[in-house]
């Protein structure tokens, strides 16, 4: 399984109103990444609040794929599609993307902690 985060930090006083950034996000931009092949499962969380760290964030998205998909998915045109609608509705300002290692899960503290 491949992951893909995507963080979105709230709006700059300046930017997209936060409420009209999620609706186009809800609305235009998730029914497109949905149709990417591979795509196995999709989780969005809007952020509560932000503990400690800057800058305050609004949104956190990960998407699951099958391992063998994910280079194809990247490259394909659903996917080119779903990034040209994050840039009309002005996501790409606010986003930082990474993918995800495959979790290690501790079954006890480590060793010495």
């Amino acid at each position: 399984m491949a992951r893909f985060v995507a963080l979105y930090r709230m709006p700059p006083e300046t930017g997209p109103d936060p409420e009209a950034f999620l609706r186009a996000y809800r609305d235009t931009h998730l029914p497109l990444v949905l149709r990417t092949p591979g795509v196995t499962k999709i989780e969005v969380s809007r952020v509560r609040r932000t503990v400690t760290g800057e800058p305050a964030l609004l949104l956190m998205a990960v998407l699951h794929f099958s391992d063998p998909e994910f280079q194809a998915a990247m490259a394909s045109p659903e996917w080119a599609e779903a990034g040209r609608n994050l840039a009309e509705i002005g996501g790409l300002d606010l986003v930082t993307m990474f993918t995800l290692d495959e979790p290690e899960l501790l079954d006890e503290p480590p060793a010495g902690g």
